[in-house]
């Protein structure tokens, strides 16, 4: 203390300082303690350029502790980025449970759920050893609290649902069935966790519509509508706009995917639903992650309805060109779907006009500017 205290009056009286790694969270208390704020902003400066993915969490615990939210809001900007990397480091476990909680909270982290929730499990185990509890299932239930609601669940595939937290014991068994009934039933039963996909990507979201028309009566019989795109930069599909009925205020079950259209391989899926009200406007229906699309690679975009007679899209466009003042353009181009049911009112591959059944008429995409 004596040190730092010659430190402080050495920076008084020739503003010069010293600080290094050992010395900077005492030296940024004891300028917050006397109120020295040029010298605090000299630690805040040090931390901010020596913060990584692995001392992440450790420097937004402390920074959360002495008030400094611009180094907070670097630190989760941070954690963000490198999710995996963050919750990998030592310091992790060591963090409180307000700290976990505000994270758990972020719609911004780069990770799948399943690895995230085993990365809570870690945090619990040292937590009970923090607070010298066996640790038990139980246990570990307690000390999580509130941050165990913020895991989640849905968003998981059913098989990681299946790998990890049901076998957990840290979930009841009543949690678990209704949320293997969520995973295979429809209409989904209501469960108590967020389904809201966490949006872990840097840049804009835009939407992107091919349609310069709206018509009404689009039948639903399990056929999917279908349509093949390509695009010209690295982007990532957030979700689908879909229309919904013209018999008013509805509610539909809906199958989404994205397809790499050569390799044949599901990129992403989600069973889900929407309520539309009844007019022609679109609705949101978002997969469970972002899907990265990769340049001049050709894709299926699917939706597969259950419901009554839709409003649907027509006069589509083949090329869609969405433009920034920030970056280049991003090109849409549409194919028909040979296996889609509107392939069949599809004059030719050139002629887009009631092509997909028309649900599909926007694409939310985060394009990275």
């Amino acid at each position: 203390m004596i040190c730092i205290c010659v430190l402080i009056y050495r920076f008084l009286y020739s503003d010069e300082v010293q600080i290094g790694p050992e010395t900077v969270m005492t030296t940024l208390y004891t300028a917050k303690k006397y109120a020295v704020p040029a010298l605090e902003a000299h630690c805040v400066d040090f931390l901010t350029k020596h913060l990584r993915a692995d001392n992440a969490f450790m420097l937004l615990t402390q920074a959360r502790l002495f008030d400094e939210p611009q180094l907070a809001s670097l630190c989760l900007d941070t954690i963000d980025k490198s999710t995996m990397d963050a919750i990998s480091a030592e310091g992790f476990t060591d963090i409180d449970i307000d700290t976990l909680c505000a994270v758990l909270e972020r719609d911004t982290l780069s990770i799948r759920e399943s690895r995230l929730f085993g990365a809570v499990v870690r945090w619990a185990e040292a937590e009970c050893q923090r607070q010298q509890l066996p640790v038990t299932f139980g246990n570990k239930q307690k000390v999580l609290g509130r941050a165990l609601s913020l895991i989640r669940f849905p968003l998981m595939t059913i098989e990681e649902f299946a790998a990890g937290p049901a076998q957990s014991g840290i979930l009841s068994d009543r949690e678990v069935v209704n949320l293997f009934l969520h995973f295979t039933v429809n209409p989904k039963p209501k469960v108590d966790y967020i389904d809201r996909p966490r949006c872990c990507l840097r840049g804009k979201e835009c939407s992107i519509n091919r349609f310069q028309q709206v018509e009404s009566r689009w039948g639903y019989s399990g056929t999917s509508d279908r349509i093949r795109f390509t695009v010209n930069r690295r982007i990532s599909i957030v979700g689908f706009g879909l229309y919904g009925s013209i018999h008013g205020p509805t509610d539909y079950q809906v199958n989404i995917q994205i397809i790499d259209y050569e390799k044949n391989q599901t990129l992403g899926q989600n069973d889900t639903g929407f309520s539309c009200d009844g007019t022609a406007s679109t609705f949101r229906v978002m997969f469970k992650e972002p899907i990265e699309i990769l340049p001049t690679v050709c894709y299926t975009a699917c939706a597969t309805l259950k419901g009554p007679d839709s409003h649907y899209g027509t006069k589509g466009l083949k090329k869609v060109i969405h433009e920034s003042p920030t970056a280049s353009k991003t090109c849409f181009v549409f194919y028909s779907s040979p296996d889609s049911k509107a392939a069949a009112v599809v004059p030719s591959c050139t002629s887009f006009q009631n092509d997909l059944g028309l649900t599909l008429w926007t694409w939310i995409a985060t394009v990275f500017f």
